[in-house]
């Protein structure tokens, strides 16, 4: 209760009297079965004691508020010390005359393999034949597609026969290449590529837009009728340690989540300073960033700074008014975070053929679709259980297919015919040896973690459908993830510091963060007198909660998971890229 609310400093405490013991746990009523209500006869005597205790100070709110931006704060802190380090490398090798390939210095001379009247656009993934090496036969600038032409990867020129040439330019004949590399699959246009991905960043924004304003009404509602009628089992507050603050029930768990759009915004300006050096050795037709190293495009990474602060403001949101209903709002942004990091990996190694960002949207459209007819339908109707498993299954080897064919193999109503072929052929005709064995491992990997997924979803039908998704996305992620760097460590690729730390740190920060997420304060999936005897009081500043800790831990351990994917690849720089292989 606020002062402010009874002018007259004085109110009168009512207790009601539930005719039914369900509302405290017991046993369905008995009115639902058609029986007599027998609660009436029972002879029981309750005794209550009501304590009345002043709420916090002010000091304590400016306390908290100061150590929640503080805190974040200093990661920017720590990211300038970084940033000033790296320039002064940079201004040392320079003075040295030892320019490393990634501090954007090098400037391109006729020494290097692409002469400098190569247009910017034709040299994206084309390395000269003379330099060539291994019988691996690269695009010349001549055959690469023209500079600010939307073509295709493939390349067509009119003559009266063909050369080989001509039939190494085609895409569907480079892709069935037992080894393929990197070279292989950056072959577009690097403008047409990078305005690609930037759509990722655009539609991103209108999306959080158009999602998160009604979001906003819709709590904002929640909470007034809250306040109006003084009903607190409405939301699944930690009572013990909720806070108001002016019209907020519980103003701690709000100001917790702010770590995520203050880490959300360092990530930009990270990913910003980076786009920005990169630009400039693109104006300096810098050889390294041509045709050396992974190909740089930041759309996807500004979609995923994006997307950090969104879950952030959503989170809060969920935790103005916190019930089964509002839980959908929490995690909607975790499964683009997930789906994006997902497609960064796999853009990495495939920048030509991953997929668009009208696509992969839509996809996460039908997914937030499932997860809302599961919040409806998920708990007790097996219909509804059976055809998400089905679409789980058939989408999970729909996926498998497009990964394992790199894209060749079409989606349309042949597609079960060519697939039964392909299987009597390659696995009852004759088994022979995948063609590609590593992809085929991650790929069975893959289907039985999603089919275990599935068959858990029918025979238990967790009541927290959203949970169940989400973690759906977060292990296919780790999975993915691991697959990557074992193959990177595999292919004689190395770990540069910045990122081993970052990988470290995301581990240690994920485990920390789990342990008070796991921490159950309050259950909606309970009545609300259930869930108030899973309250706690306040653990930290005497203002946060358990949850509150893993507000700060999880954005933090996002963070530095995102670095991992931004830094991963760094040591390739100065690698050319037919020397990089593709998994």
């Amino acid at each position: 209760m606020q002062r402010k609310d009874f002018p007259g400093e004085q109110f009168f405490v009512v207790f009601v009297i539930k005719p039914e013991d369900y509302a405290c746990g017991g046993s369905v009523p008995s009115s639902v079965h058609g029986n007599v209500n027998r609660t009436w006869n029972l002879q029981r005597t309750k005794n209550l004691q009501v304590t009345i205790v002043p709420s916090i100070k002010k000091s304590v709110y400016v306390q908290a508020m100061f150590f929640s931006f503080l805190s974040f704060l200093s990661f920017y802190l720590g990211s300038v010390v970084v940033a000033f380090v790296h320039y002064i490398r940079v201004r040392r090798k320079a003075v040295a005359g030892r320019l490393s390939p990634e501090d954007g210095s090098g400037i391109l001379t006729s020494s290097h393999p692409i002469t400098a009247s190569t247009p910017e656009g034709s040299s994206y993934g084309a390395i000269d034949e003379s330099s060539s090496s291994g019988g691996r036969q690269m695009s010349s600038p001549e055959r690469g597609p023209r500079a600010g032409s939307d073509t295709d990867s493939s390349v067509e020129e009119e003559s009266d026969f063909d050369t080989m040439p001509e039939i190494e330019s085609d895409k569907n004949v480079i892709r069935t290449k037992v080894f393929l590399y990197l070279s292989d699959l950056s072959r577009k246009d690097r403008r047409i590529v990078s305005k690609k991905y930037k759509i990722y960043f655009w539609n991103i924004i209108t999306i959080a837009v158009f999602y998160a304003l009604p979001v906003i009404q819709l709590v904002i509602t929640y909470q007034t009728v809250v306040n109006v009628t003084g009903n607190q089992d409405i939301c699944y507050y930690n009572f013990l340690c909720a806070h108001p603050l002016g019209v907020l029930s519980a103003f701690n768990n709000v100001l917790s989540n702010v770590g995520h759009m203050l880490l959300g915004f360092l990530f930009l300006l990270i990913v910003l300073r980076r786009d920005i050096l990169h630009r400039r050795a693109m104006e300096m037709k810098d050889i390294y960033t041509l045709d050396y190293g992974i190909p740089k495009h930041f759309g996807l990474f500004y979609a995923m700074g994006i997307a950090l602060m969104m879950e952030g403001v959503l989170s809060a949101c969920y935790h103005v008014c916190p019930n089964y209903s509002n839980f959908q709002f929490d995690t909607s942004f975790m499964y683009m975070i997930a789906g994006l990091c997902m497609l960064k990996l796999y853009q990495t190694r495939h920048p030509d053929i991953n997929a668009s960002a009208y696509s992969a949207y839509a996809s996460f459209a039908v997914v937030i679709c499932l997860a809302v007819l599961g919040v409806v339908f998920g708990k007790n109707d097996m219909w509804f259980c059976v055809i998400f498993s089905m679409i789980h299954v058939l989408a999970s080897l729909a996926l498998s297919t497009q990964i394992y064919y790199m894209g060749r193999f079409k989606m349309d109503l042949g597609i079960f015919r060519r697939a039964a072929m392909v299987l009597y052929t390659d696995c009852i005709q004759q088994c022979s040896r995948p063609m590609y064995m590593d992809r085929m491992v991650l790929l069975i990997v893959g289907n039985l973690v999603n089919w275990s997924f599935a068959i858990f979803g029918l025979l238990y039908r967790p009541r927290d459908f959203a949970s169940y998704i989400l973690g759906i996305f977060i292990c296919n992620l780790l999975l993915y993830l691991a697959f990557y760097i074992i193959m990177k460590l595999r292919s004689s690729e190395k770990l540069l510091p910045i990122p081993l730390f970052c990988i470290m740190a995301t581990a240690v920060v994920w485990a920390a963060a789990l342990y008070f997420f796991f921490q159950n304060l309050s259950s909606w999936e309970e009545t609300p007198a259930e869930s108030r005897e899973k309250n706690r009081p306040c653990i930290l500043l005497g203002f946060f909660d358990d949850h509150d800790v893993w507000h700060f831990l999880s954005a933090a351990a996002l963070f530095f998971s995102f670095l991992v994917l931004l830094t991963l690849d760094d040591d390739l720089d100065t690698v050319r890229r037919d020397k990089i292989p593709v998994f």
